[in-house]
């Protein structure tokens, strides 16, 4: 039967929202869990004692299906936008230049959300590194043109695979059984300590940890910023080349992804939700390969995010219409709901608020994140009937009307 026959029909701006919108909610199942424990390698804490075996469950499902997952298709999607974007600016004024600046401007705009964001509501923002992995990556690519995408991709490819090898060897030649023991015990003393500020601390002893924990996290995640890049630059390959935009084109393209998407990514990220419950549930005695997977984690749940985007791109009639119309909404209103999402964890969990990351056990964490997504599902729906925007893209355009009212004075 022939690639083309029966392709599944979708519209390219609900379906690539609907990406938008399993993204931001997925991100959240790996977030809720460190407004608990804080900014430590052990995201999902201590499983005591008496943990029940949906505790355990919660750590699996969450290491498995969406840890190093969702963050991966949000870099694709902002990638190609950043095309779709500077695409309709440049129809807008005939030169690429002004396109560009005002791109720039919606970056610089995005780099001051993601700081506001991560010192008075959540440390582990991600997108103070979007902004600035923006300005260092596609900012430069003038007209985004196949070529220039294409050399750019290659230069950070070589540069990501070095890194991840150079990481991965300099562990094996450090890695011995005392360095680890030593460090497992500082690991879950600082966990500990972070546990404690997160959900019993004041408001004030939270923002000193939170300032701390969020200059921590911008530091490390420069060194992603290579793979970041990558994600950003095959987004806008998809876009150019048609895959995201035209997907119906592209069938074995996409059959090929999700068939090895799942293929090299379910075995990996079964053997590291493994390992993350086993490291979780006895954390003084880690494995002394631990570092292997968590090296490759990168390349494992991309494998994974690509299948996801793949069946999304590749869904029949009924299951498609469902994900326009539910969860093309979320993707419309991403920025606000992911901002929200931080602002309810924060109150809900933490001792400033209602500190139930203290009294519930980390299934019901997991199942709180569901019940955020629930909620966001619905109320998505009833704002766009009533607005064309969420609130926070609202005064995102604003700011950037701003920018284009100055460039037609200028003209």
């Amino acid at each position: 039967m022939s690639d083309m026959q029966n392709p599944p029909q979708i519209s390219r701006s609900a379906r690539i929202d609907a990406l938008r919108g399993i993204a931001v909610f997925g991100i959240l199942l790996v977030n809720v869990w460190s407004f608990i424990w804080g900014f430590e390698s052990l995201r999902y804490g201590v499983l005591p004692a008496t943990s029940s075996i949906f505790d355990v469950l919660a750590v699996a499902f969450t290491a498995f299906f969406a840890e190093q997952k969702f963050y991966p298709i949000f870099a694709f999607l902002f990638g190609a936008g950043f095309v779709l974007v500077t695409r309709s600016l440049k129809q807008q004024f005939g030169r690429w230049s002004d396109a560009e600046r005002l791109y720039r401007r919606r970056l610089k705009w995005l780099l001051g959300c993601g700081v506001v964001h991560g010192t008075a509501i959540w440390f582990g923002d991600i997108l103070t590194v979007y902004a600035i992995a923006g300005f260092f990556v596609l900012a430069g690519l003038t007209g985004a043109r196949l070529r220039s995408v294409r050399n750019a991709l290659r230069v950070w490819s070589i540069i990501f695979f070095a890194l991840l090898l150079g990481n991965f060897l300099l562990g094996l030649q450090m890695v011995s059984p005392s360095a680890l023991q030593e460090q497992a015990i500082n690991t879950v003393a600082a966990v500990e300590a972070g546990r404690v500020v997160y959900t019993k601390g004041n408001l004030l002893s939270i923002g000193i940890q939170r300032l701390g924990d969020y200059a921590s996290v911008t530091t490390q995640s420069l060194f992603i910023l290579p793979h970041i890049a990558l994600l950003f630059l095959l987004g806008a390959m998809s876009v150019r080349l048609g895959w995201l935009t035209q997907p119906a084109r592209h069938i074995t393209f996409w059959r090929r992804v999700q068939w090895t998407g799942f293929a090299l990514g379910i075995p990996f990220n079964l053997a590291w939700a493994t390992m993350v419950v086993a490291e979780a549930i006895d954390p003084l005695h880690p494995s002394l390969y631990s570092f292997l997977l968590y090296a490759w984690l990168p390349v494992g749940g991309t494998c994974l995010a690509a299948a996801y985007v793949a069946t999304i791109l590749l869904a029949k009639e009924t299951a498609g219409q469902w994900l326009d119309n539910w969860l093309a909404p979320v993707g419309k209103m991403a920025l606000t709901h992911y901002l929200m999402q931080s602002l309810l964890c924060s109150i809900l969990l933490q001792g400033f608020g209602f500190g139930l990351g203290a009294i519930w056990p980390p299934a019901a964490w997991l199942a709180l994140a569901f019940a955020i997504m629930l909620l966001q599902l619905f109320s998505s729906r009833w704002w766009l009937a009533r607005h064309a925007q969420g609130p926070v893209e609202t005064l995102w355009r604003r700011y950037i009307n701003k920018g284009i009212t100055d460039a037609d004075k200028r003209d």
